[in-house]
């Protein structure tokens, strides 16, 4: 009872204020020959430990690592269309949703879109195409296609089947998930909103970031441990991305302020990210150099994830438990 009250008190509660036929058989055409051909291969740039990687076949490693194709028709997702999520074939990073794939009669999988933040572009080898390549990892996956007008997106990944692995949408629910850890002030709040957030299994209100092994709330209301109120968010890479979630996190709280979050002041409640990945940590700059091309002053600091310490069970779930709606965390767009 007397560390609520001295949170409330600390706090200071207040309510917030609120066609494409032939261009296709074009592209069909530049990549059987390709395949034929062989294409000199540019290393893409890996972004996890290899030692986590999964081991290739000879067939694999000449698609996914040199950049080859397989032959149209071939491979095993091109007439295939069963409900789950497609994931690296080298590193399990999730890719595409099922929802995306469509029949396209080009000879390979197609999607029309990608799970942000998962593909990255680069320009191929040959200086005309558009290379996909995993953006966890650097695998190649294949190419994609604009102005087709297949479906209302306009846009085809054109992807070799062995450089996905399928995994079913009743397999999805019970393997596909991952964790993420954000801070932004009071956790009461961030966690509410983010329980709100599609694709997000659960959030926990704890601690982050200091070297006091099992910090009580009191020890890090006195702002010594090094620890900030953080929140550990669970979500399902089939429905959302880790991009999406950072982005969300920027605009349910205020990145600019320096010295803590709203009302509640201090080192325990300023904003940061708790980075897991070299993946996770390139998504969170690139989200801060945009908001600064917008002319946001961003004071949200990056830092290397190391053990959450979940808090004290009344922190937990607070606004459901209370009936109420947070008073310093809301949505702002920004993006």
């Amino acid at each position: 009872m007397n560390s609520m009250v001295s949170k409330l008190t600390a706090r200071h509660v207040r309510k917030r204020t609120g066609p494409a036929v032939h261009a296709g058989m074009t592209q069909y055409m530049v990549m059987v020959i390709l395949f034929v051909t062989g294409v000199a291969s540019i290393t893409g740039q890996t972004i996890m430990d290899k030692k986590n990687y999964n081991k290739l076949t000879a067939e694999e490693k000449r698609v996914i690592l040199n950049k080859g194709t397989e032959m149209p028709f071939t491979g095993t997702y091109n007439d295939f269309y069963e409900k789950g999520l497609y994931v690296c074939k080298q590193c399990n990073a999730p890719l595409f949703r099922s929802d995306d794939k469509f029949r396209s009669e080009c000879g390979w999988p197609s999607f029309d879109d990608e799970i942000e933040g998962a593909v990255e572009r680069r320009v191929d080898a040959d200086g005309v195409r558009t290379e996909i390549l995993c953006a966890n990892c650097g695998a190649h996956l294949g190419h994609v296609f604009f102005g087709e007008r297949f479906t209302d997106k306009n846009l085809r990944h054109c992807v070799n089947s062995i450089s996905l692995t399928f995994i079913p949408a009743a397999q999805v629910n019970r393997t596909q998930k991952a964790k993420a850890y954000f801070a932004g002030g009071c956790f009461w709040g961030v966690e509410h909103l983010f329980e709100q957030k599609q694709g997000v299994v659960s959030a926990v209100s704890g601690y982050m970031g200091g070297d006091l092994k099992n910090p009580s709330y009191q020890d890090v209301l006195r702002g010594t441990t090094g620890h900030l109120e953080a929140v550990e968010v669970t979500y399902d890479p089939g429905k959302v991305s880790y991009e999406e979630l950072a982005r969300y996190f920027f605009e349910i709280h205020d990145p600019t302020q320096i010295n803590g979050q709203g009302p509640d002041i201090g080192e325990q409640y300023k904003s940061a990210v708790f980075v897991s990945s070299d993946t996770e940590e390139k998504t969170v700059r690139k989200l801060i150099g945009i908001l600064r091309n917008k002319g946001y002053d961003v004071a949200t600091k990056v830092i290397k994830a190391g053990r959450f310490w979940k808090a004290e069970e009344y922190h937990q779930d607070y606004y459901d438990r209370k009936k109420q709606e947070p008073y310093c965390h809301f949505y702002q767009k920004r993006f």
